[in-house]
Formats: structure tokens, sequence, C-alpha cells
């Protein structure tokens, strides 16, 4: 899947219970693939498409970077969420002065929420069994 003898700059990003593996082959035509698929094909919503391309219009690397990524867990959104952290991620290994505008744009924060467990004595994470009075 990975053109190997190329070299490439590698970020993990991760939200919610996605995990992106995210590779950037320097010197490409601006090309994303997500798990062997086109971004337009994978995901449907321009929103989620903004969304990972975010890191790269942020840094004007625009069409200077091919990105091929991995990605399991979670919903579309998610799976954004991580694909957009595993590209500033790797963004950061190709020059470390990205760092103070994807820190800037609150990129390379990892976001914390995550789904509540359940208690035991509820049904659900906070819902309670229906009270009866009598």
């Amino acid at each position: 899947m990975y053109e190997s003898k190329k070299p490439y700059h590698y970020g993990t990003g991760r939200r919610k219970s996605s995990t992106a593996r995210v590779h950037l082959f320097p010197g490409g035509t601006g090309a994303i693939k997500i798990n062997g698929r086109d971004i337009d094909d994978y995901f449907g919503l321009e929103t989620l498409k903004l969304i990972v391309r975010q890191p790269l219009v942020v840094t004007d690397n625009s069409g200077k970077f091919d990105v091929e990524t991995t990605v399991a867990g979670g919903g579309v959104t998610g799976q954004a969420g991580a694909i957009r952290h595993g590209i500033a991620r790797a963004l950061l290994l190709v020059d470390a002065e990205y760092r103070a505008a994807l820190k800037a744009a609150g990129l390379l924060t990892r976001d914390p929420r995550m789904k509540e467990r359940k208690k035991y004595g509820l049904k659900a994470a906070r819902r309670a069994p229906q009270f009866s009075k009598r």
C-alpha cells in the first residue's frame, strides 16, 4: 500500500476511539488516500474533508505532500479528527517551525473526550433506572 522506497514522515493521530497512522510523502501532488481510497470516496461530507486538510492549509503545504493514512475505529468524525492530528504531528517532523502555527490553531492537542464508562446500578453511564413512587 505504501511506497516504502520513498522517504516519508510519520505521525500517529487519535481522537475518541479512532487511531490514524499517517505517512507524508514530500514532493507530491496533494493527493490524500485513506485506507487505499481517495478522500472524496472515503468522506462524503465536505466539512470532514476540510478538517483533514486543515493542518496542510495552516502551514501553507497544500499540494506539496501526498498523504497516505490507515485509520481504524470510531465513526467518520472521530476518524477525520484522528487523521488531522496525525498530519499535524507528521508536519512537525518536516519542519519544527510549523509548531507555532499548528499550536495556535489547536491542531497538536489530542482531544481527550472519550465515551464515559457504564456504572453499576445504572442502565448507562448516567441513566438511572426509572423511579416509581409505589
